[in-house]
């Protein structure tokens, strides 16, 4: 998979959320979630739960999680998706046939 595929997966992911999003919750999940708004005296649950989303999707880029699977899936990395080039094309490496071939020669101008 390819820079191109990792933005056409986000879009229509994107997309696909764009009506009301429903979430059926756990006991787990709604007794954690009414804790956390009564103590941060949040008015709306799904201000919480923006907020859970914001911090785990910091978190998984910050620890370099999100690199690792957008690595093993579309060989991409955020920043790359991000710049919507991959490293490769961002220093011109691709330009050049020189890798492909062997040449003895040291140094190539």
């Amino acid at each position: 998979m390819s820079l191109d595929d990792l933005t056409a997966d986000v879009e229509a992911t994107y997309d696909e959320l764009d009506g009301d999003l429903t979430i059926d919750l756990d006991e787990e999940s709604r007794r954690e979630l009414t804790m956390l708004q009564a103590a941060l005296d949040a008015d709306d649950s799904a201000e919480i739960v923006k907020r859970a989303l914001h911090l785990f999707f910091q978190s998984t880029v910050e620890t370099g999680r999100l690199d690792f699977h957008l690595r093993s899936t579309y060989d991409v990395t955020y920043d790359e998706y991000l710049s919507g080039m991959t490293y490769d094309e961002m220093t011109g490496a691709d330009q050049f046939p020189q890798a492909e071939t062997k040449d003895d020669r040291r140094y190539q101008f």
